[in-house]
Order: C-alpha cells, then sequence, then structure tokens
C-alpha cells in the first residue's frame, strides 16, 4: 500500500478567502456570521448565517464563466487554484501557463450537498416573472420567452464542481462528483485518500463546495427545525446548554493529495499524512442521529489506520450546535474512547464558520492537519454554559498542546457518517 499525504489546501470561508485567512481566524477564534444579505429575511424565523465577505470571484474566473456557472463551483474553482498553488504543481500567475506534468494524470473529487441550488432557485424566480396573466388557481407564462439560462443543467450539477476544477487546471485523470449531504467533503478526502493508497499515481484535488444561502434552503432547513433563531454571532453555540440549531453557511476548501515518495521527490511540503478512513451508515432515519453508527465510524478509522483509541490526541467533532446532534457526538465519543474520553481534547469549527455542509468536513480536516503541524488547537467559541451531557474536554479558549494524531468528524442526516485520522508530518519520515 502506497502511503497519502496532503501537499497542498485552499479555501474560501466565511472567516477567510484564502485557507490560510481562515486559519489565523480560527486561531483568533473569530466568528464568521453575521446577517443574511443574499435575500430579503423579513418574512422568515431565520436572519444569520455564515456569508463569504468580499470575495473576488473574478481573480479566477472570466465574466462569462462567472455567469454561466452557481456560486459553489465558483468556490470550488478558487479553492482548488490555490491549493494546487499552495502545493507547487501550476505557477502562482493567474494564466496558469506554468503546470507540474503530473496534472496530466492527476485526479478531482468533489462533494456538495446541495450543488447549484441557489441558481436554481433564482431560474425558478425569474420563471415566475413572466407571467402575464393570473387567474384564481391558474398561472399562464409566455410561451416562447423563456428567462432560464441554456447552462443551468450543467452549472447546477453536483459534478460541474469536480469536472470544472480538471478543465480549469488541465486534469484528464480521475474525476468524481460526490453527494452524501453534510460528509461530502470528508468523503471526498476519504476517497482520495483510497485511491491514492492503491496506487493511483497523480495528485488527486479533493474536498467539497456549497452556496446554500438562498431563501429555500434557510427556509428549508428551518421549518425542520435544524436552524438557530438566534440572531447574532453567537447562534452557533456547539455544546452549549442553550444551543438550539446550526447556522448554514457557504464556502469550499480542497486538499491535494499525493503519494509520499512522488511528493519526496518533487520536494513539496507535508501538512499531514492520512492514515485511516471509516465511512458507515445508522440505516435508521432521516434525521435522527444514533451513536452506535457514529462510533463504528470512528473505531473503522482508527483501525485502518493501525491504531487504538488510546493513540489518539485530539478530535474535531462534527459538532453543529443542534441538541440532538452533539449529545448524540459525545456519546459515541465516550463509546470509543471510554476512560480516556474525557481527557482527550476536542473542539468544533462550526462555532466560528456555522455549518457549510460538505465544506465544512473538508476544511475541519485541513485545521485538523495545521493543528498538529503546528501543536495549536483552535477554540469552540460561544460556550458559555456547559452541558452536562456534553461532559468532554472542550478547548475553549486556543490551546498549544503537541498533536502526533487526530481524527475528524463528519455526521449528516440519513445517518451516514464519515471519519478521517491523520498523522503529525513531523512523523511521516520514511519507516
Amino acid at each position: 500500500m502506497k502511503r497519502a499525504v496532503v501537499t497542498g489546501i485552499g479555501a474560501v470561508s466565511p472567516i477567510g478567502n484564502s485557507f490560510y485567512e481562515s486559519w489565523q481566524a480560527a486561531k483568533a477564534g473569530l466568528s464568521g456570521i453575521g446577517p443574511i444579505t443574499r435575500f430579503d429575511t423579513s418574512e422568515i424565523r431565520w436572519e444569520v448565517a455564515g456569508e463569504v465577505k468580499g470575495f473576488d470571484t473574478g481573480a479566477f474566473l472570466s465574466q462569462k464563466e462567472i455567469n454561466r456557472l452557481d456560486p459553489f463551483v465558483h468556490y470550488a474553482v478558487a479553492a482548488a487554484i490555490m491549493a494546487a498553488e499552495d502545493a507547487g504543481l501550476i505557477s502562482s500567475n493567474s494564466s496558469l501557463i506554468t503546470r507540474h506534468s503530473s496534472l496530466n494524470s492527476g485526479g478531482v473529487i468533489i462533494g456538495s450537498s446541495r450543488g447549484g441550488i441557489s441558481t436554481l432557485e433564482r431560474s425558478i424566480v425569474n420563471s415566475h416573472k413572466s407571467i402575464v396573466g393570473k387567474q384564481k388557481n391558474t398561472l399562464r407564462f409566455t410561451p416562447h420567452a423563456s428567462r432560464i439560462s441554456a447552462y443551468l443543467m450543467t452549472s447546477t450539477t453536483i459534478s460541474m464542481a469536480s469536472s470544472y476544477v480538471a478543465q480549469k487546471l488541465g486534469i484528464h485523470g480521475y474525476c468524481l462528483g460526490i453527494s452524501n449531504a453534510c460528509a461530502s467533503g470528508a468523503n471526498a478526502i476519504g476517497e482520495a485518500y483510497r485511491l491514492v493508497r492503491s496506487g493511483y499515481k497523480g495528485p488527486v484535488l479533493c474536498g467539497g463546495a456549497e452556496a446554500p444561502l438562498c431563501r429555500i434552503c434557510v427556509e428549508g432547513y428551518g421549518v425542520s427545525g435544524a436552524l438557530s433563531k438566534v440572531k447574532d454571532s453567537s447562534a452557533s453555540r456547539p455544546f452549549d446548554r442553550t444551543r438550539n440549531g446550526f447556522v448554514l453557511s457557504e464556502g469550499a476548501c480542497i486538499l491535494v493529495v499525493e503519494n509520499y515518495e512522488s511528493a519526496i521527490k518533487r520536494g513539496a511540503k507535508i501538512y499531514g499524512e492520512i492514515i485511516g478512513y471509516g465511512n458507515t451508515t445508522d440505516a435508521f432515519h432521516q434525521t435522527i442521529p444514533v451513536p452506535n453508527g457514529e462510533a463504528k465510524a470512528m473505531k473503522l478509522a482508527i483501525e485502518d489506520a493501525g491504531l487504538n483509541p488510546e493513540d489518539l490526541d485530539y478530535v474535531n467533532t462534527h459538532a453543529t450546535s443542534t441538541l440532538l446532534g452533539d449529545k448524540t457526538e459525545t456519546e459515541a465519543i465516550k463509546m470509543v474512547f471510554g476512560e480516556k474520553s474525557g481527557g482527550i481534547p476536542v473542539s468544533s469549527l462550526k462555532s466560528m464558520t456555522g455549518h457549510m455542509l460538505a465544506a465544512s468536513g473538508a476544511l475541519e480536516a485541513a485545521l485538523t492537519l495545521m493543528s498538529m503541524k503546528e501543536g495549536v488547537i483552535t477554540p469552540t467559541i460561544n460556550l458559555k454554559e456547559h452541558d452536562p451531557e456534553c461532559d468532554l474536554d472542550h478547548v475553549k479558549q486556543t490551546r498549544e498542546t503537541k498533536l502526533d494524531v487526530a481524527l475528524s468528524n463528519s455526521f449528516i442526516f440519513g445517518g451516514v457518517n464519515a471519519v478521517l485520522v491523520f498523522r503529525n508530518p513531523s512523523l511521516t519520515s520514511p519507516y
């Protein structure tokens, strides 16, 4: 089996328009949550989100491309280009003239839960504007003046993030779009790990991308009871006794995963090594999680890494700030780590970013790697009143500590669970 290492990371998130900015903000415990500006919220109960702010899409795509692609693809392309640059696979100039030859046979695996839903919603609204008459229970549209773009179907499909990244970077190898709801980004990284581990030669760009900040998504999650009704930046409060739902967010994070020997040969820096991956399903309920399935995914990932639970130094939790979700994950962690569960540090990035759906699992994986590389655990903010049923070692302020092996959780609607295990880059020397 080959060894899979991470050599590049790119991100666009509510706390930064690059991975470096996002990492600095996370270490500082800065919130990216604020009032929704993408649409009028006066008629609904949910008013905050994690929006990407001040992002220059034009630095990565032409105006024609911007018009023809959904924002989730914009974010994916931007994060992928930044990751490829970070890995030394392309030049730093925007024309992308200089490319490493390995990209020709490289791969792309990108996950998304909602794909181009904001573009779909906008198209439906525009179509209704073409109504020329209205009678009770009857709507009449103009027969030929369609307001739907010819690129609607292509721009909104889940796989377009992967295929357009491949197009922009000249990648001709493996290409896959994954939709496993909120675990899609973590699944993409896990599948890239398996691909490289099995002997795939080219580097694989993998992660998640989302742009769900439209009314149908906010209201849809809201009426299901999943969203927080708090109207300020403290709305996302994982493990807090007063938590009442998650905050919907957007963005993308892409990692470059490649063979260890190839990375060393071309002199690439290494963020860390992926050594384990677990993927399970609860087979129980659409929205209610159960600890057994989550615990099984963690155990499988740890076993895949050839380790025991006591070998782990840190858990980057899924923790979305829902009443049942955080409690269930706490129970699952206790099932896996037993007596050590109260001593292993845990934290939740979603307290700062909100829930970026598929992009969250990828960004959390990336920050887990940085936590190991720099020996810094980012805090869970807004945790003021501990829920007694979530009695773990919660990191509430940035903590400096040595981390050799860490675990990152992603759990989702439908009971699908994805878990990744990483090793500190200082331990990735030949063995």
